[in-house]
């Protein structure tokens, strides 16, 4: 598609003077030039697909950045971004140094308020009109959020609080359910006409002070009004549990009508108190294949470049954890009717949907809701259930008290299967799984485990099926698990016991997971130029081996642990204070996450940076055998 508006914005401001006719021109210009470069880049397609027309519409009426739009989780904010001054950057995102796949502060003025996870719009929005009302500044505050994403406790803390605070707030509700369809029509569109019209709420005001003045019928003229309009609400809005939370509701409307966005925009900006809009919108809107497989289509991969000749990589035979974990948790269930999985909003991420298809009694959906679900999972396990909570490890940090009271203080045996720990490359620090190893140590008796490869998979699963006085959380990488036999049999492992993968004698590699593997090659080219080590793969973090660490006080000049974790409160500082504490007097060193955040790349290539890998292991013992200093 030729585009003739978009390469000449650069701000809102150049689209504020637009007539609906170009403003349809301009909708349709982004949603092919964004289709364009994300099926070439890779990203998140169909959710900023659904939701160009409200983006276009938004900065069409407010005045943005005065005004405040924040939006929730923020991979559907690409529009936005082109048309905040990033057009010829989307071509970068999420490419090494490129533009965030998120809204990020530190990259535009218009990105209010930055998040990867969900749910979190109204509670920040609501801070933001709270500050506005006590600096006394005159702006709009709005926030966006699907309705995935209402499913999360935080958005319903944040419309109750709201509701009571009575602050000027927009929240428009993002609806790509396609079973709302058949309530937008031609008599919900005049029906928002009519109650959006500024004359319309001037009159209501107008009647409820009037009738406050009656000086007989005061109370009982106006109960008698306020039953009507609540009886006819009941009868014609779909959004009355809105109203009760203290929220105008108007709705539903097109949200792929911009004129129809722009008119109820423009009738709503300047009510004072708490407003909901509910926009239905098509995710995937305006690409066939999206709009087929929105699912599907939520992120896609970047095509082949010249880099690769132009064909695809080729496909390995060993599948991922994810797909190992969706095949051990069906083999599992079918050894034991207790075992049930229990995911937050994340069955296709987390490789479950073989798992609902074969076991749909035993599958259990929470939304985005991690901190119910690990209750859930609690409360499961109390009558005798095995319950496996399938959830991403950045995302577990939201439910880290869930943790600590529900299942650990009460010493069930809950299961936490940490996907995309570590490393995860594109979407960068907000989905970065950095901090599990350092929040979940501190917790008392919650043992911790991360497999090296497939087989140590199924083996720490088993073993964790086995416990039944004590959480267990097993934490893997969005990567390959090397090693994996489908029809291999599971065996059962001592708590705390770590395997060693190579003998030597002046250096020990203390590794968690795949980082076994970088060991394993670092150690063999180390042997080359005389430096003998030993491997150890560190499967139990908590509780560690401490029966190896006595027999390696002694034997070893250094000593190196290598996690794909934060440092600060990680494996590698648990190892260092216990062999402090026992007197070893070698040199040591921890390799893992600094003390910052990692921002978004290629996950190979952030390892590299980060030391992660072979060489970056030869370079760091390397120096400690020659270097006399000691470092940790």
């Amino acid at each position: 598609m030729q585009l003739e508006l978009l390469p000449k914005i650069k701000s809102p401001a150049d689209i504020r003077g637009y007539n609906t006719n170009q403003l349809r021109q301009l909708c349709d210009e982004v949603r092919s030039y964004t289709i364009d470069v994300i099926t070439k880049t890779g990203g998140h397609l169909a959710p900023t697909l659904g939701v160009i027309e409200l983006t276009v519409a938004l900065h069409h009426v407010y005045n943005t950045p005065k005004d405040k739009i924040v939006w929730d989780v923020g991979h559907q904010g690409y529009a936005h971004k082109i048309l905040t001054g990033r057009f010829e950057e989307l071509k970068t995102i999420r490419q090494h140094k490129g533009l965030s796949g998120f809204l990020k502060r530190t990259e535009s003025e218009y990105d209010v308020f930055g998040a990867g996870h969900a749910s979190t719009s109204i509670s920040a929005a609501l801070g933001i009109a709270a500050a506005r009302d006590h600096h006394g500044n005159n702006f709009r505050v709005s926030a966006v959020i699907g309705d995935g994403a209402m499913t999360g406790g935080l958005a319903f803390e944040g419309l109750n609080n709201a509701g009571h605070l009575r602050k000027q707030l927009l929240v428009i509700l993002n609806d790509n359910d396609m079973s709302i369809s058949p309530n937008v029509g031609a008599i919900r569109t005049h029906l928002t006409h009519v109650i959006t019209n500024p004359l319309y709420n001037r009159v209501r005001d107008e009647i409820w002070r009037l009738t406050g003045g009656l000086p007989m019928g005061k109370k009982w003229t106006r109960i008698f009004i306020k039953k009507i309009e609540e009886g006819l609400k009941n009868l014609i809005v779909p959004g009355i549990i809105f109203d009760e939370l203290g929220f105008r509701y108007f709705g539903p409307i097109d949200g792929h009508d911009v004129e129809e966005l722009v008119h109820t925009l423009n009738n709503i900006k300047d009510i004072k108190t708490p407003v909901l809009l509910h926009v239905v919108t098509k995710k995937g809107k305006g690409l066939d294949e999206a709009e087929k497989d929105p699912v599907g289509y939520h992120g896609v991969k970047a095509t082949p470049t010249s880099s690769t000749n132009g064909q695809p990589q080729p496909v390995l035979d060993i599948p991922s954890f994810q797909t190992v974990f969706g095949h051990i948790s069906r083999e599992a269930a079918r050894n034991n009717k207790e075992v049930v999985c229990i995911t937050a909003a994340m069955g296709e991420g987390t490789g479950l949907i073989p798992f609902k298809k074969e076991f749909p009694d035993r599958y259990y959906d929470v939304g985005i809701a991690e901190g119910h679900g690990v209750t859930f999972a609690s409360g499961l396990a109390t009558e005798g259930m095995r319950p496996i909570c399938a959830i991403y490890s950045t995302f577990l940090q939201r439910a880290f008290d869930h943790i600590v009271h529900d299942a650990a203080i009460q010493h069930l045996p809950v299961i936490f299967c940490m996907d995309r720990a570590g490393i995860v490359g594109e979407d960068g620090p907000t989905h970065h799984g950095a901090l599990d190893m350092a929040y979940l140590r501190c917790i008392q008796d919650i043992i911790i485990a991360a497999p090296k490869n497939g087989n140590d998979f199924r083996n720490l699963l088993y073993t964790a099926l086995d416990i039944t006085d004590r959480p267990i959380a097993i934490r893997y990488p969005k990567a390959s698990a090397v090693e994996f036999d489908q029809n291999g049999q599971a065996e059962l492992l001592p708590i705390g016991c770590w395997e060693i993968e190579n003998y030597g004698s002046d250096a020990a590699i203390l590794a968690v997971g795949p980082m076994v593997y970088d060991a394993v090659k670092a150690a063999e080219k180390l042997e080359t130029i005389g430096i003998s080590c030993e491997v150890v793969n560190c499967q139990f973090i908590k509780p560690m081996d401490t029966a190896y660490l006595k027999s390696a006080l002694k034997k070893f000049k250094v000593i190196v642990t290598i996690e794909e974790g934060v440092i600060k409160g990680g494996f590698g500082e648990g190892v260092i204070s216990w062999m402090s504490e026992h007197g070893y007097t070698g040199r040591m060193k921890r390799i893992g996450l600094p003390d910052s955040y990692v921002e978004h790349g290629p996950r190979n290539v952030l390892l590299q940076n980060l030391g992660l890998n072979t060489d970056g292991l030869i370079n760091t013992i390397s120096k400690l055998m020659v270097d006399s200093t000691v470092s940790i």
